[in-house]
C-alpha cells in the first residue's frame, strides 16, 4: 500500500483541543510536531485542525520527511519495569501495607493521580 496523503489522513491521530485563556480554542496533534491551529469556536477548531493536519502531512510528503504514525493500543502491554532506590521501595511497600493494598495497586493509584 502506498502511503500517500489519503493513507495518513485516514489514520486515527490523537487530536487535542484546549480553550485558549485569551479566547477561542487551540488544537494540535501531538504525534505531528508543530501541527497546531487556532479558532474562535469549537465547531471551527475541528475544521481548522483537519486543514492543519492535511497541510502538515502534505508538506512532509513533499519534503520526503518521515511521518510518525499514531500509537496503537496493541503497542502497550500494561506492564513496565521501574528501578527505584531501595529506600523508596521500602516506603512504598510500608504505605501499601498500611493501606491494605498491594504495592502494584498503590503504585497504580499514585501514578493515576499524578
Amino acid at each position: 500500500m502506498e502511503k500517500d496523503l489519503a493513507y495518513y489522513m485516514s489514520l486515527p491521530y490523537r487530536e487535542v483541543i484546549e480553550a485558549d485563556p485569551a479566547g477561542g480554542y487551540v488544537g494540535y496533534i501531538p504525534e505531528l510536531p508543530g501541527c497546531i491551529t487556532q479558532a474562535e469556536t469549537k465547531a471551527e477548531i475541528l475544521e481548522m485542525l483537519e486543514d492543519a493536519k492535511a497541510a502538515w502531512l502534505s508538506t512532509a510528503l513533499a519534503d520526503g520527511l518521515e511521518i510518525p504514525e499514531p500509537l496503537r493500543d496493541e503497542a502497550f502491554s500494561g506492564r513496565f519495569n521501574l528501578r527505584i532506590p531501595k529506600s523508596l521501595h521500602r516506603r512504598l511497600a510500608m504505605r501499601a501495607k498500611e493501606e491494605g493494598v498491594s504495592l502494584n495497586q498503590l503504585a497504580m493509584y499514585l501514578l493515576a493521580n499524578g
